[in-house]
């Protein structure tokens, strides 16, 4: 019996590379020289720490996170951009939290479309992903097209193809 695994993974390295150009660009551009705007990522709780002097600055800086990460091949959507929040003073901060697996909802979203179609697989949520199974191959590949051509509001990756 064929099953393929659907995920919602970043690679750490990858974002680690993306938020570095950021910073880069960051230090680089003119309209930020002696402001006192950072960018942080922590790879444990992975979240992004935005620190900006005013609101237009921070859409800039959000502009210039999403810019990064569409070079380094990774899908905007996978980032919540949350509400602003104000710092102490006149500072502007703002938490982006990097979406990590499939939530309950998305998943029952994506087993519901799969089903919707009416090919012969059984999709399942397994703690983070969904595992789908069928008799034959092509099942699984229509299930990869549909997935790719619906929006689900997260990246899809597609592992354990056997």
């Amino acid at each position: 019996m064929a099953s393929l695994d659907i995920v919602s993974k970043i690679d750490v390295q990858t974002l680690d590379n993306a938020i570095n150009s950021a910073k880069r660009e960051l230090q680089n551009r003119y309209d930020f020289k002696g402001s006192d705007s950072t960018i942080e990522l922590d790879k444990k709780t992975f979240q992004l720490h935005l620190l900006s002097e005013t609101n237009m600055k921070m859409d800039q800086l959000e502009t210039m996170i999403i810019n990064s990460l569409v070079k380094n091949k990774i899908d905007p959507s996978s980032m919540d951009f949350g509400k602003e929040q104000y710092a102490s003073g006149n500072m502007v901060k703002k938490d982006i939290l990097v979406k990590q697996g499939i939530d309950k909802e998305t998943a029952k979203k994506i087993v519901k479309s799969i089903k919707e179609t009416k090919l012969k697989v059984q999709a399942a949520i397994m703690d983070e992903q969904v595992r789908v199974n069928a008799k034959k191959i092509d099942d699984l590949q229509a299930v990869m097209a549909h997935c790719k051509r619906e929006s689900f509001g997260v990246p899809l990756q597609f592992n354990n193809f056997k």
